[in-house]
């Protein structure tokens, strides 16, 4: 039936392979699938792509704004506490009281190296530049200009913007008082021309505007001393081939803030805190259009590959038709004749392993009842020594006369006869076959037969013996005999580990609770590999004393009930072996195990 079933299930598997080329129609509709899908894919995902992209630049941009603002921040607030500083210096007070400068310039030239500001004068009461960062300054009259005149009426420091053509002159100055009399002013100028240049580094345009919407920084020189609007009117008029471009581009490219030097830009501003001013960014799509239409070309690049794909799978099918069908028609019988020589291996592999199985754990019982023969000789020999000094005694009495307690002489012949029958039985019982039915047996009587089976060697050491069974049965489903030879090859290994130990203890107990549980523990020196203990032929014994089977095959048996068996090491030391098997139910089945 194995050989049929596998045979049928080949043979639908292969029916779709032979009917695929009877119906060509979904091949031509796969096609036209792909055009559209192809046409609707390109345009959704570059309508996505470009707004995700142009979101990521406008965040970069505002991003960047954030930062040049607080460096254009941080470079005002550094350089306004200059002028405070020095407008209380000692040096700096003398030399305007005494109208001696021949110093003042190299120390003013000094601060400029320790602070970075753009520059540093040093004003006279009149106006004059008496010390100066800049040598071609000395001696210039400035009693016009705003930063002169606003720090004498202030009193205080204060921040000034001078248009000087070229740029802007951005300076913090305050007065020089000494006794509650003006002596003098402090100017110093803000670098920031410094910022500009390194915003000039990158491709954004960043201009700076006052409160009056002048810009007073920017990267593009022209834009100074304009207002937004002229400064975008400031620009070289696009190409023919750009506007050609621009108008192609347009289906792919977003709302336009500006253009900047005949490019569309994107438009970011931000407010800074000082004075009003603000600082405006423009920033090109040409880096978000270069990357949409470079997905986009993967994306093409892929729907173009399948449909060559699809057109190869056309133009490849009338001449392989004929060619398939005879293929795999071989394939089919080909695969029925290596199910059908397969399944007869399978089925003879089994057989040849359960008999090998049976083999093996009968040759471990035997091999127990070769090592305890020698106890089960000692344990017969005791009977028939009393036996024969029974015999002699009765012989005696019947001459005498004495047939009563000759009578009580052969009663214990005859005990001493039941007991040695005993022996033999439970050897015999032992050694033949175990079967592979199942029947309820009760674990402590399995226990009890386990422990009259290695008597003989527990008396003949010093091994105090616990067994602790609760009082009502415990009943799984087993087969005896084998049960019997998992405990026996647990009792013998545990006398093996205390061989050594004066004090040597093992410890036999039944539990019950969702399953049952024979534990055996001994205080030997433990398990040293765990992972190592059920694998076949693995011991721990000298040579000669073992074949390191005996726990290999107490687990397969304990798998063949449905149970487990387990080992570790004692919390006290010594070894803990557990074998754990689920609990018979009154009115269950018996079962029978049988080969797959």
């Amino acid at each position: 039936m194995i050989e049929d079933r596998d045979s049928v299930n080949a043979s639908e598997r292969f029916r779709p392979r032979l009917s695929q080329f009877g119906n060509p129609w979904w091949l031509r509709a796969a096609v036209a699938l792909i055009f559209a899908l192809a046409i609707l894919s390109v345009w959704t995902t570059n309508a996505w792509l470009t707004a995700r992209f142009s979101e990521n630049t406008r965040v970069r941009s505002e991003l960047r704004l954030a930062l040049y603002t607080g460096n254009l921040l941080s470079e005002l607030q550094r350089t306004a506490v200059v002028p405070l500083l020095l407008a209380r210096d000692p040096a700096l007070i003398g030399s305007l009281n005494s109208n001696d400068f021949s110093t003042t310039s190299a120390r003013l030239i000094a601060a400029q190296k320790e602070i970075g500001a753009a520059s540093i004068r040093l004003l006279d009461a009149s106006g004059r530049t008496v010390g100066a960062t800049d040598r071609f300054q000395l001696g210039a009259n400035n009693v016009l200009s705003p930063f002169y005149v606003e720090a004498l009426r202030s009193r205080d420091t204060v921040f000034t913007v001078a248009n000087e053509g070229s740029g802007y002159e951005f300076t913090y100055s305050r007065a020089v008082v000494a006794d509650g009399k003006t002596l003098g002013v402090i100017v110093v100028g803000a670098d920031l021309s410094r910022l500009e240049r390194s915003w000039a580094g990158i491709s954004d345009a960043v201009a700076v505007t006052d409160s009056e919407g002048r810009i007073i920084l920017a990267t593009e020189p022209r834009w100074r001393g304009l207002t937004m609007p002229e400064a975008l009117a400031v620009r070289d008029a696009p190409s023919a081939i750009q506007r050609a471009f621009q108008v192609t581009a347009d289906w792919t490219a977003m709302p336009i803030d500006a253009y900047v030097q005949g490019r569309a830009v994107m438009q970011s501003e931000a407010r800074i805190p000082f004075r009003g001013w603000r600082m405006i960014s423009f920033t090109t799509y040409a880096s978000v259009r270069e990357q949409v239409n470079a997905i986009l070309a993967l994306e093409i690049m892929g729907f173009a590959i399948l449909l060559a794909g699809a057109f190869y799978v056309l133009s490849r099918r009338a001449r392989s038709q004929s060619v398939a069908y005879m293929r795999e028609s071989a394939d089919l019988r080909a695969l029925n004749m290596r199910l059908t020589r397969e399944i007869a291996e399978r089925e003879r592999m089994q057989k040849e392993l359960r008999v090998a199985e049976q083999t093996v754990q009968q040759s471990s019982k035997l091999a127990a009842l070769g090592e305890m023969s020698a106890g089960v000789s000692h344990e017969l020999n005791q009977p028939l020594a009393a036996m024969k000094t029974y015999l002699a005694g009765a012989r005696l009495l019947l001459q005498r006369g004495r047939a009563e307690e000759a009578l009580s002489s052969f009663q214990r012949i005859d005990d001493l006869i039941e007991r040695m029958g005993a022996i033999t039985r439970q050897l015999k019982s032992y050694a033949r076959k175990g079967g592979e039915a199942v029947e309820p047996v009760d674990l402590r009587a399995a226990v009890s037969s386990a422990l009259t089976m290695m008597e003989p060697q527990l008396r003949g050491r010093a091994i105090r013996v616990t067994r602790n069974l609760p009082r009502g049965p415990v009943m799984v489903m087993a087969d005896r005999i084998r049960l019997e030879q998992v405990i026996i090859n647990l009792l013998r290994n545990a006398v093996d580990a205390v061989r050594d130990r004066r004090d040597a203890r093992i410890e036999i107990t039944v539990e019950t609770g969702t399953n049952a549980h024979v534990l055996v523990r001994d205080n030997g020196p433990g398990i040293s590999d765990l992972e190592k203990l059920f694998e076949p032929f693995w011991t721990t014994k000298k040579p000669g004393e073992g074949t390191g089977l005996g726990l290999a095959i107490s687990s397969s048996i304990m798998a063949d009930f449905g149970g487990r068996l387990t080992a570790h090491n004692g919390d006290q030391g010594g070894a803990v072996f557990a074998v754990e098997m689920p609990l018979h139910k009154p009115g269950q089945a018996t079962q029978t195990l049988a080969a797959e």
